[in-house]
């Protein structure tokens, strides 16, 4: 008695060939004859081909293959035609389970601006009629027909959707319409998907751009800045990063300086809280900035200088008012006729 022959998608070891993201799988074996063991799970459908026609769709459940014809049967087939049947079996198994398949791209916006999508979309085969369709309409290279070879097919049709409203909108409103951009996609994708028997769930799409710089410049004015103060802040960011001290006053848009002089602090002082109306900080700032000028010495007298001759300073006890005041000019009064050579 001959042994039946049990075609399913496991392998040797009893681990599942039809993995996430393969969608078809072709039984790689010539060994398919009258009589063999169909085995169909339960999230699986099997296509039955003979020499290209399409005999049969099964589900569920576990099916003896009867050929058309009456053929030879048991080991005196296998013997007489070296291994090989006549009748040429091709058992093709549909995955029914969803799957997701990812798309990605550039799209550019109104301004020309480069934008990234990311695409999820996830999709299943329904019912035996679309596992007919998959078969005859999606080409497949190997045994395996996956969701990147799928994404291949579906790519463009998902770029063209995005682009159709993205380039008509401005940079900082494309996630304002994101669920437009959605919409359009999953009806453009449906359509396309529903001739090779696929039914299309769920879509999801994601738009940011692909500068980084630009990210966070739009992150920036999603707080409520201006144009320029998300630029000037973006700068603050940076310097900040860098450990620049002048970061802050980028930040507020305030010059940076160093060594204020007595002379400069006086027009700053208006600018600043504190400052204008002579609080403890416009001492606090002078001081700071001009230690030098702040506290004035006295000035020293004219007798501290060596060299220079002063008659009244030799003779203590003698008063000399003029002497007592330096920088004043003495009556011409007060000087001796005597210090004048040649006076009468």
């Amino acid at each position: 008695m001959a042994l039946r022959n049990v075609i399913s998608t496991l392998n040797h070891d009893g681990s599942e060939v039809m993995g996430p993201g393969i969608l078809m799988y072709h039984y790689p074996n010539n060994d398919i004859m009258n009589g063999s063991l169909l085995t169909v799970e339960s999230n699986h459908f099997c296509v039955l081909k003979s020499r290209g026609a399409v005999l049969d769709v099964y589900e569920t459940g576990q099916y003896p293959v009867s050929t058309p014809q009456r053929p030879l049967i048991g080991s005196i087939q296998q013997s007489f035609y070296g291994g090989q049947s006549p009748w040429q079996y091709e058992a093709l198994f549909v995955s029914r389970a969803k799957s997701v398949a990812k798309s990605q791209g550039l799209a550019l916006s109104r301004e020309l601006a480069e934008l990234v999508y990311d695409v999820d979309y996830y999709v299943h085969i329904d019912t035996k009629e679309d596992a007919v369709k998959l078969v005859t309409h999606m080409p497949y290279q190997g045994h395996l027909l996956t969701t990147d070879a799928l994404n291949a097919y579906a790519g463009p049709v998902v770029e063209q959707s995005i682009n159709q409203l993205v380039q008509v909108t401005p940079l900082e409103q494309v996630n304002e319409r994101i669920h437009d951009i959605t919409e359009l996609v999953r009806g453009h994708l449906q359509d396309f998907l529903s001739i090779y028997g696929i039914m299309l769930n769920d879509v999801k799409v994601l738009i940011r751009p692909r500068d980084e710089r630009m990210r966070e410049l739009i992150s920036l004015r999603a707080f409520g800045l201006s144009e320029h103060e998300a630029v000037r802040y973006y700068c603050a960011m940076k310097m900040a990063e860098h450990g620049l001290l002048s970061a802050p006053n980028m930040a507020v848009g305030e010059p940076f300086n160093i060594g204020i002089t007595a002379i400069q602090a006086t027009p700053l002082a208006g600018g600043l809280p504190g400052l204008a109306d002579g609080g403890p900080g416009a001492h606090a700032a002078q001081h700071a900035a001009t230690p030098a000028t702040a506290h004035p010495a006295p000035a020293q007298p004219a007798a501290q200088h060596p060299g220079a001759q002063q008659p009244a300073a030799q003779h203590p006890g003698e008063q000399q008012p003029a002497a007592q005041h330096p920088g004043e000019q003495q009556p011409a009064a007060q000087q001796p006729a005597a210090q004048y050579p040649g006076g009468a």
